[in-house]
């Protein structure tokens, strides 16, 4: 007997409405804490924002931890540690934030937290970078135009500074343009062509 691929929504139509009630109700309280916790944040309510922020990064919410470790190193609602930051960054980090992701590349490559580590600020950088990052692509720039954690590369730098330049960041644009001195019409004409090939890449966890 052939095996039918039944349609999803007669699928859908046999679930049971109270399974399908519960799941609503699960996310709704979540989303609700959520933006409670947001809502604190933005009138400077951060003791708020930290209680409401912190159960849910507790059971897993990447976006709550990663704003979790914001206060912490911001020193909002609570001391000033990195150490705790750095910790909040590395949970969302691991389920493909991409903004946690460039935060902890910056306590690496600053040492702030953490022993100073231009692998790992250049690792967590590009993993960042990949999803569209702007702020990590021109991190990356920077470490291939200096030569940290990674060998010197004026071509890789161009490209990168071109790509958070094209997503909005401001002083790539001028980084960019006053790396083209050092490089040659075929250079920056190689670089251009690896900024169009790029392609952003959904979010992902380190390997």
């Amino acid at each position: 007997m052939p095996f039918k691929i039944r349609p999803l929504s007669s699928i859908a139509h046999r679930l049971p409405v109270a399974f399908v009630l519960s799941i609503i109700c699960l996310v709704v309280p979540a989303w609700a804490d959520f933006q409670a916790g947001m809502d604190a944040n933005n009138r400077g309510d951060y003791t708020t924002a930290l209680r409401e922020w912190r159960l849910l990064a507790e059971q897993g919410d990447a976006l709550a931890q990663y704003n979790l470790g914001v206060l912490y190193r911001k020193g909002r609602g609570v001391p000033q540690d990195d150490v705790q930051a750095r910790q909040w960054y590395a949970k969302a980090a691991a389920q493909g934030q991409a903004k946690a992701q460039f935060n902890l590349g910056t306590l690496y490559f600053n040492g702030e937290g953490v022993p100073k580590d231009y692998q790992q600020a250049l690792r967590w950088f590009r993993l960042a970078a990949d999803q569209g990052e702007a702020l990590a692509q021109t991190k990356m720039a920077v470490m291939y135009d200096e030569g940290q954690g990674v060998p010197k590369n004026i071509v890789q730098a161009y490209k990168w500074y071109s790509l958070a330049a094209t997503n909005g960041d401001k002083p790539a644009t001028l980084l960019r343009d006053s790396l083209a001195n050092q490089l040659t019409p075929a250079q920056i004409a190689e670089a251009q062509k690896l900024a169009q090939e790029w392609k952003p890449k959904t979010p992902s966890a380190p390997r």
